[in-house]
């Protein structure tokens, strides 16, 4: 079979192959790689159609299909974060799994998942073992459905963990002055050092309900006069964030010439919280927690309509809206109540 020529779509190359009336494909940085991705799988397809004839299944093992997956299906992910996130439990995954990693597929059970699964709950909360579920799941089922593997699902066969209440923590404004405190800042000033923009980047989110990515990500060419206009956000989709007066005298605060609205890395600016929040045992204080204060505060200042709300934040389900975070307290609730009436 001729092999196809990687095709060059910006700073990347793609390049397709059919194998047995399925389309493949593949982005890598260069065609070299682009061409060793299509050998390899056509190897693999040979061969497993090769065994298949003669009546023995593929040797594929745990830690061969997730990779497989990364590569046809992870790559391809329109949402960085999602892709981020994929690559993480690919590099992590000999770790996290043990011996389960380079089992044959064939051969992983749903007591050995259960095992797995109840060892996980020991080390990281529920939510996250469920979206690592949801995810290894989907790479079985890539190989049940998509390369005629499996018969079952194995992941399909165990209990999940009961998803946990989701957080309804305010942030109290003597924490918000704590953080400005422990990171050097004053409300007002320029930010020059490092915690001042973390400081900064604090006051800004309680405004504008941004996620830190989203926040970290903004480019100087994103700020309009009366909003924000998100390219990278967590679901893919572009959105508007309208400013408040209050968000606005804080953009006029930035005075540097770079093209990123705060010239930090995700990671520089994650430890720098962590680190000083943890200084001041505000341990309790998640950075996402601004997101649950300026929800909160848009419904309770602001009036704003839920379906308005949820174009501001971005949220696809108003449910995990309304019922996740927008958090009023009894206050909150009987002075609303008494406006209607």
């Amino acid at each position: 079979m001729k092999l196809p020529k990687p095709v060059k779509r910006g700073d990347v190359y793609r390049i397709q192959i059919l194998i047995q009336g399925k389309r493949l494909s593949c982005t890598r940085n260069t065609a070299k790689e682009c061409e060793q991705w299509a050998i390899k799988q056509l190897l693999e397809s040979q061969i497993a159609q090769k065994q298949e004839e003669e009546g023995t299944k593929p040797k594929v093992t745990f830690k061969e299909l997730l990779n497989q997956y990364y590569e046809n299906i992870g790559l391809l992910n329109e949402s960085k974060s999602s892709r981020s996130w994929m690559k993480g439990q690919v590099s992590k995954f000999d770790e996290k799994f043990g011996f389960l990693a380079y089992k044959s597929i064939y051969e992983v059970t749903p007591k050995q998942l259960t095992n797995w699964r109840n060892k996980r709950l020991l080390e990281v909360g529920a939510n996250t073992v469920l979206k690592e579920i949801s995810f290894y799941s989907a790479v079985f089922t890539y190989a049940q459905k998509e390369l005629f593997l499996l018969e079952d699902n194995p992941w399909m066969l165990i209990t999940k963990p009961k998803k946990p209440k989701p957080r309804a923590r305010r942030i109290h404004p003597s924490e918000i002055d704590l953080m400005l405190k422990v990171l050097d800042y004053e409300r007002g000033d320029e930010p020059v050092l490092p915690q001042h923009y973390v400081a900064w980047g604090f006051l800004f989110a309680l405004e504008t309900a941004l996620r830190r990515g989203e926040l970290l990500s903004l480019q100087m060419n994103d700020i309009y006069e009366g909003h924000l206009h998100l390219t990278k956000t967590k679901n893919g989709d572009t959105r508007n964030v309208p400013l408040s007066e209050e968000a606005k005298a804080l953009l006029s605060l930035i005075k540097h010439n770079g093209k990123k609205l705060i010239p930090q890395s995700e990671n520089a600016f994650r430890l720098m919280w962590e680190k000083r929040k943890t200084a001041i045992g505000l341990n309790g204080l998640h950075f996402h927690d601004t997101r649950h204060e300026a929800i909160t505060r848009m419904v309770r200042v602001k009036k704003l309509p839920v379906e308005v709300l949820a174009k501001i934040t971005g949220h696809k389900k108003i449910e995990i809206l309304v019922n996740t975070y927008y958090n009023p307290n009894a206050e909150d609730l009987v002075e609303a109540f008494n406006q209607v009436a």
